[in-house]
């Protein structure tokens, strides 16, 4: 019978321990196609030069509006969308570009939590079953004692184990949530990427959810790559964060950092876009307004994608590709320093 994982093996190391996931540079683009041949006229740039760390016992939120790369990040790192640059690591092998066949051991290592619970659960088995498959997928525990550690998944996760035998259909979104939980819980990962887990989710539920996925982390020692689109939501387990537009990773800084001295504007706009829970001081808060459409990610530009709806661009803003620079606190913004 394989152990239990041993919550003290994983605990969060020092800063200059490996890291359990390291993304370097990674793209990933999508060719566009036309004509009677369907020759390639384009590439769109879902990601577009993304790099950061995941150390054991980490959380690295990943945030951002819809359509900036996120989800096609966290599927990039487990192999479920082709990278075409870069490289990504996990737990000191690279794995970007292996085949599915090799990449299978290191699912063992790195599971994922998906948006919809219901559309990424098997409705025609029930929730035994569907936690108990990963464990059967990587000859974990023995047969006989699967039916226990389905059980203690169960209870972990917050969920009935009476409830064995029921479908997803039977149960409510959170619940449903706690099944894909429990059931990436089963392949005893020590890296989790959660694409958006509670935005299906009503606000009192996300609570819970996100309240469950930090004590696993305490209890078990994982690490998580959080994604979602709402900083509010991924300020309390965050340890570090990074904010994507169009394709690449503005900033980057530990949680409190980034939440008490924002540096790009972009940043500074989905800040002040979360509301205030006092109506005297929400009444008095300056809201950055960002106006113009989101730049289009077939287009290569020559400057900040950002400078066309950035409130304080500068001509030179449009001429010059700015780098990710800094040391904890890094900001990809040519006036990032300036008064």
């Amino acid at each position: 019978m394989s152990s239990a994982p041993n919550p003290a093996e994983n605990r969060l190391t020092p800063a200059d321990a490996q890291p359990l996931l390291e993304v370097r540079n990674l793209r990933v683009h999508f060719p566009t196609r036309q004509g009677l041949f369907g020759q390639q006229r384009g590439a769109i740039r879902a990601v577009d030069g993304v790099s950061f760390q995941v150390r054991p016992g980490e959380t690295f939120g990943l945030v951002g509006e819809s359509g900036c790369g996120k989800s096609t990040t966290a599927r990039a790192i487990l192999g479920l969308a082709p990278a075409t640059g870069g490289e990504i690591w996990l737990d000191g092998q690279r794995i970007d570009g292996l085949s599915d066949r090799q990449m299978r051991p290191m699912r063992r290592v790195v599971q994922m939590v998906f948006q919809d619970p219901f559309s990424s659960l098997n409705p025609r088995m029930t929730v035994g079953r569907i936690i108990r498959e990963p464990m059967k997928l990587f000859g974990l525990h023995r047969p006989e004692h699967r039916k226990l550690e389905v059980l203690r998944l169960m209870d972990l996760v917050g969920l009935n184990p009476r409830f064995l035998n029921r479908y997803p259909h039977e149960f409510s979104g959170g619940q449903r949530q706690r099944i894909g939980i429990a059931r990436a819980l089963a392949a005893e990962p020590r890296l989790i990427v959660c694409d958006e887990p509670v935005s299906a989710l009503d606000v009192s539920i996300q609570a819970q959810v996100i309240n469950l996925l930090m004590d696993l982390k305490d209890e078990l020692g994982l690490a998580y790559v959080f994604i979602a689109h709402d900083l509010s939501v991924v300020r309390h387990i965050s340890d570090r964060i990074g904010v994507m537009y169009l394709g690449r990773i503005v900033e980057q800084a530990p949680a409190d950092a980034l939440y008490r001295n924002p540096r790009h504007p972009y940043t500074q706009a989905l800040l002040s876009a979360i509301p205030v829970p006092d109506p005297e001081l929400e009444s008095r808060r300056e809201r950055i307004m960002l106006t113009g459409e989101i730049p289009s990610p077939e287009t290569e530009y020559r400057g900040c994608p950002f400078a066309s709806r950035c409130p304080v661009a500068e001509v030179r803003c449009l001429e010059v590709v700015p780098a990710l620079e800094g040391d904890e606190h890094q900001a990809a913004c040519l006036l990032v320093d300036e008064p």
